[in-house]
């Protein structure tokens, strides 16, 4: 069974122009051709992209956090209450109002110290800035250095120049070995961060980031599959060109340089919206979607990838609306810049958290020590005693 789904998935007239396969992919003559198998490569790599990040994050991330002031909120915790944790963790971690009368009655806590009990336990599942700041910091450094790697393999390419340049030859085009390296890098630290997106910051856009890196990667692996790699190239170029700029915008904004942060996701809106809603579709589909077949036949790969592309644009429109609502946000009203895709309430929470820290300042005034809302009363015992 496992053999014929093989067979039928790897056949030629599936991915190859009619009159061309697989035979034509064979080493001859000094020339080196992509081959499926190639990508096993990826594996070992993503795993060692991995281990660097722990790495990186401690040895370099974690002091460029403390030189730039990244500066933490110490949280007060919730209080162990077993019958609000079984709700918190099996229900809501906002429960209705109705649902906190009903707390109130199998806890004796008052409607305030239940809102408190969920808010102090909500903040304690928040990543922290230190954390936030840490994975930005690693994406941006791969990101920059990928960005230029690219270029410095791109450089003297002609397709760079000349998108018709692309199709010379296809599918038999021999690899170079920057090519070679260029892809498994990148195909390496995609997969990687598909592993690590479970326990990395989850944002509002969680699935669309799933979607984006099982299409990144499917996108690379099948462009190296079946000699898609010129156009390959170009994409992942033009990807890298503006990621690093969001990543450094974080890291300021996480560290509080608020202008830095500002000015640099201005750039960053500006190179996005360029490359992903102008170069992207109007260079790179046209060319993968018109030039072919002024060449072939279309055939079921050329609908495929094209496929995989659109899938890419659309996620590209999406961000863009939020990168422009930003933007407009913050040129219109010069407000901060702040990440939609992240909490927004997590200045409120550590506001109200620094009220109830002066309310239960005021009860120990009033009533003596306070414990999580309650005062311990001492029987009037002295402090000998």
């Amino acid at each position: 069974m496992l053999y014929e789904l093989n067979e039928w998935f790897w056949q030629e007239r599936l991915w190859f122009p009619e009159g061309l396969g697989w035979a034509d992919l064979e080493d001859r003559d000094g020339r080196v051709y992509a081959k499926p198998r190639d990508l096993w490569v990826a594996l070992p790599i993503a795993l060692v992209f991995l281990i660097i990040r722990q790495i990186f994050e401690r040895v370099v991330a974690t002091p460029l956090a403390s030189l730039l002031g990244v500066k933490e909120t110490v949280r007060l915790k919730a209080q162990h209450n077993p019958t609000l944790e079984s709700y918190y963790c099996n229900h809501t971690k906002n429960p209705t109002q109705t649902s906190i009368t009903s707390l109130c009655k199998q806890t004796g806590y008052s409607e305030r110290q239940v809102q408190r009990w969920f808010r102090r336990r909500r903040n304690q599942d928040r990543p922290s800035l230190l954390k936030k700041f840490r994975e930005a910091s690693w994406r941006f450094t791969f990101y920059l250095l990928a960005f230029i790697a690219g270029l410095a393999a791109l450089i003297d390419k002609p397709w760079l120049y000349d998108l018709k340049e692309i199709w010379q030859g296809f599918p038999v085009l021999t690899i170079l070995p920057s090519q070679y390296w260029y892809y498994m890098i990148e195909l390496s630290f995609y997969s990687s961060l598909l592993v690590s997106v479970a326990s990395d910051v989850k944002r509002k856009d969680f699935k669309e980031q799933i979607v984006h890196h099982v299409a990144t990667i499917l996108l690379i692996s099948f462009s190296w599959c079946f000699s898609y790699i010129r156009v390959g190239t170009l994409i992942m170029l033009l990807h890298d060109s503006s990621d690093y700029l969001l990543e450094s915008a974080k890291m300021f904004n996480y560290a509080g340089w608020r202008n830095a942060c500002n000015y640099i996701f201005i750039v960053f809106a500006a190179i996005f919206i360029f490359t992903r809603l102008v170069i992207f579709p109007f260079w790179i589909i046209y060319c993968t979607w018109v030039y072919p077949v002024t060449i072939y036949e279309p055939f079921f790969g050329y609908y495929f990838f094209n496929g995989l592309l659109m899938t890419l644009q659309c996620l590209h429109i999406f961000w863009a609306i939020l990168i422009i609502r930003i933007a407009m946000r913050f040129l219109t009203n010069n407000e901060k810049v702040d990440d939609d895709r992240s909490d927004k309430d997590e200045t409120d929470e550590s506001e109200e958290e620094e009220e109830d820290e002066t309310e239960d300042k005021k009860d120990m005034k009033k009533n003596g020590p306070v414990q999580n809302g309650h005062a311990v009363h001492n029987n009037n015992h002295s402090k000998t005693e």
